[in-house]
């Protein structure tokens, strides 16, 4: 009686399974290099020739549709699972200063991927990559080394009915679940007169968190889950919104039932109210 077919040791599916995310990791970061370099090759012409009012709503539905292109190639080799739909109930809505945490350099490529109106506030150096530089101009989208001018043309984007993003910890997360949240984004929305609706971006990677090497292999497939946290008024001083709002995202991401990068133990600030979804 001849034996049935059998499955490979787990030795080699281990083995197998390694070099995929080998292989996933450089098709990644090898694609998204190719679609960000090309279009920032086209930006450039069109940044001269355009006039802003046309060119900012071109840069921006590019770079959406590149980046919600990009994220479906990663889902569709199987390398990351996205949750994402929350977002799109804010497509349509009002300007809003658009307040994430920030576990990973994709944080930006979440949003902005549902999202086809938005003014993002970018790192100088970012601005000036060869990669992502000349479609963030074209983009329309904001430096953030001169403090003064940031505001006012964060203030000015949302007057004329823009989603701004902005990442209150200012950087990548170090301390989990947030870090301190800098008074900049209370300022702005503040000056407009418009709310801040919090993102809670969950995972249960590390991967490109701060300190991580961008060829260092992840384990495979990363999830990734988006929801829409509460909706705050405009504040009336930024110190006290800032303690307020780093104490909501402690609450909000600290609980078990959350997603969670491996060895990031439970947080859960203290006093803290209720979380309040309503928007």
């Amino acid at each position: 009686m001849s034996a049935g077919p059998t499955s490979p040791p787990d030795w080699a599916r281990r083995r197998w399974h390694r070099l995929y995310e080998y292989i996933a990791l450089w098709f990644g970061l090898g694609l998204l290099g190719t679609l960000t370099l090309t279009w920032s090759l086209l930006s450039v012409p069109l940044y001269y020739v355009l006039p802003r009012w046309w060119a900012v709503p071109l840069g921006r539905w590019a770079i959406t549709t590149v980046f919600r292109s990009y994220l479906g190639v990663l889902a569709l080799v199987g390398a990351f699972r996205f949750d994402l739909t929350a977002l799109d109930a804010l497509r349509d809505q009002g300007p809003l200063v658009i307040a994430p945490n920030h576990p990973g350099l994709l944080d930006a490529l979440l949003v902005i991927s549902r999202l086809p109106n938005v003014a993002c506030i970018m790192k100088a150096a970012l601005v000036d990559n060869i990669f992502l530089g000349a479609g963030a101009r074209l983009a329309g989208y904001i430096r953030n080394d001169a403090q003064l001018s940031m505001i006012r043309q964060a203030v000015a984007d949302l007057k004329n009915g823009s989603h701004l993003l902005i990442f209150p910890e200012g950087t990548r997360t170090t301390r989990w679940p947030i870090n301190p949240c800098k008074g900049s984004i209370a300022l702005i929305a503040s000056r407009a007169r418009v709310p801040i609706q919090t993102v809670l971006i969950e995972t249960d990677s590390a991967y490109l968190g701060k300190g991580w090497p961008l060829f260092r292999r992840p384990n495979m497939p990363i999830t990734y889950r988006v929801r829409l946290g509460r909706r705050f008024e405009p504040p009336g001083k930024a110190g006290v919104f800032s303690g307020e709002l780093e104490r909501y995202f402690m609450a909000e991401l600290g609980h078990a039932s959350c997603l969670r990068p491996p060895g990031a133990a439970p947080t859960v600030a203290p006093d803290t109210e209720p979380a309040n979804h309503g928007t």
